[in-house]
């Protein structure tokens, strides 16, 4: 299975919304490597108004917060203890440390091929090297590291080609250790004072690699549906999908010691699955993979959404997305519980031909039904962007902004960046990490790029947090939307009742360190 794998290169009713533990010391700042921070955006400095009251406790905390912006360990460790709320942009395979991965690969007896830097199965041959050898060989196991990640990625090379080429190298890893994946990244979540998570998998992989080619391509939609619905043959798929899921959930439970007196943090947080469908390859394959994820999305409440993966710029992406919006669209009328939210426009001049910049975001919004867009980043190239603006402040379709991923694969920062747009457009803006195990980064580093390049205050901060919540596919409308004199209750509701307990732990705690 290739449950927890971004494939790359080679249940509440979809919505169109109107319009932690308790917080520990501040702790010393650590290196952050390959995704050290840019310097403040002159002209992004001027940020759009909250529009809300700001609280004394808000204006105090801020203060600080101005105070520290020139002293970096400080800075870092008011970040840390920031509560942020939910990440709902993340890989799983990418998302877990590049350490736990090349651990598990020398655990599991993997042969590394010294060409490419690929992990495959034993019994390792000529040209390759046992895994294990990164036990005692510290120079290898760094080699390994820089391989699969973008630690000290050297300058002038593609950080495009580096970062998608990192998953083909370790998925032979990935994919047998789900429940020790999600066990790693939960656990640095909580670290980093997030209590939910929305992780991007890819559930019964071969399963619905099989159906789709014993199903073919169908122009007609409908028929091809009814195909793979035929003789129960998707629904054998989305509870092959289930058992997956059961054995993750174990095996993550087993880990992080969830049923013992000793649970690690990352049994407090709150996690779902988003299923991914890889838009490079044959349409019949897409397809299957879609409806797969949104028949999942409807039957069991672990799978909250589907989504797109892969290189956005790859060929038969580029080829087929129309194709894939169409294929979204027909199924949204099968499926009108499931969630939908898309990688769009993660692309920019040079990348791609200018035509392919002007209809992503807009097609992924008019006919794939997303709810969410990730990345967003060729806003300005899109035909008609203000009113396609105006369209997702409107209805409340929400920006995932993964910062340092957009810096490091599209080279796109600061004033370049559509992030300011986004907000000062209304349109609800959450940060998310992407593939933090392989940019060498945490949620942290993206509230503090944020603070420092668009200069963003304290009470911004909380909002983005908030966002992050009010936007999860959890069931139940939270307290943003309650209906006056019925407090919200359900999942959602309890995460946003813990953030807003969290942030007055947190205020209090900066204020009584500080005066």
């Amino acid at each position: 299975m290739i449950f927890g794998n971004r494939l790359r290169r080679s249940a509440s009713a979809p919505r169109r919304r109107p319009g932690l533990r308790p917080v520990l010391a501040l702790l010393g700042a650590a290196s952050l490597g390959a995704a050290a921070l840019p310097p403040a955006s002159d002209a992004a400095a001027v940020p759009p108004p909250v529009s809300r009251p700001v609280t004394p406790a808000e204006q105090r905390v801020n203060a600080y917060l101005n105070s520290v912006r020139d002293r970096p360990q400080e800075l870092r460790a008011f970040m840390k203890a920031l509560p942020k709320g939910g990440d709902l942009h993340n890989h799983l395979s990418g998302a877990a440390s590049t350490e736990l991965l090349v651990r598990l690969a020398a655990e599991d007896g993997l042969c590394i091929d010294r060409r490419t830097d690929t992990a495959g199965p034993a019994p390792c041959g000529p040209g390759t090297r046992p895994a294990a050898d990164t036990r005692t060989d510290p120079a290898f196991r760094q080699h390994l590291i820089r391989a699969w990640s973008m630690q000290d990625f050297p300058p002038g090379e593609s950080g495009h080609d580096h970062f998608f080429a990192a998953f083909g190298k370790f998925g032979e890893v990935t994919w047998r250790h789900t429940g020790e994946l999600l066990a790693d990244v939960t656990d640095t979540a909580a670290a980093h004072h997030q209590s939910y998570l929305e992780t991007m998998v890819t559930p019964a992989g071969g399963e619905a690699r099989r159906l789709a080619a014993r199903a073919g391509y169908d122009a007609d939609l409908s028929r091809m549906h009814a195909s793979l619905v035929a003789d129960g043959k998707l629904d054998r798929a989305v509870r092959h999908a289930q058992q997956e899921a059961d054995k993750a959930t174990a095996d993550f439970r087993r880990t992080a010691h969830c049923d013992t007196d000793k649970p690690a943090p990352g049994c407090h947080v709150t996690f779902r699955f988003i299923s991914q469908a890889t838009r490079t390859a044959p349409p019949e394959q897409v397809f299957t993979q879609l409806a797969l994820g949104m028949r999942l999305a409807e039957r069991d409440h672990r799978f909250v959404a589907v989504n797109l993966v892969a290189p956005e710029d790859d060929e038969t992406a580029l080829r087929d997305y129309r194709l894939h919006m169409r294929m979204l669209d027909h199924l949204h009328g099968v499926y009108p519980k499931a969630h939908i939210t898309l990688h769009a426009g993660e692309l920019t001049p040079g990348l791609v031909k200018p035509a392919d910049l002007r209809f992503h975001i807009r097609e992924a919004v008019h006919t794939g039904h997303a709810e969410r867009i990730g990345h967003g980043v060729d806003l300005a190239h899109e035909d008609g962007a203000e009113e396609l603006l105006r369209t997702m402040a409107h209805h409340g379709i929400a920006l995932e902004s993964p910062l340092t991923s957009n810096a490091q694969i599209l080279g796109v920062t600061g004033d370049d960046h559509p992030f300011p747009r986004y907000r000062r457009a209304g349109v609800p803006v959450t940060l998310a990490t992407d593939d933090p195990g392989i940019s060498r980064t945490d949620i942290s580093h993206e509230y503090q790029r944020a603070a420092t390049t668009y200069r963003l205050t304290y009470a911004e901060l909380k909002d983005l947090a908030r966002t992050s919540l009010a936007e999860a596919f959890l069931p139940g409308p939270g307290p943003r939307n309650r209906v006056a004199g019925h407090p919200a209750t359900g999942p959602k509701a309890r995460l946003q009742h813990r953030l807003e307990d969290e942030f007055t732990r947190f205020e209090q705690h900066v204020l009584r360190r500080n005066g």
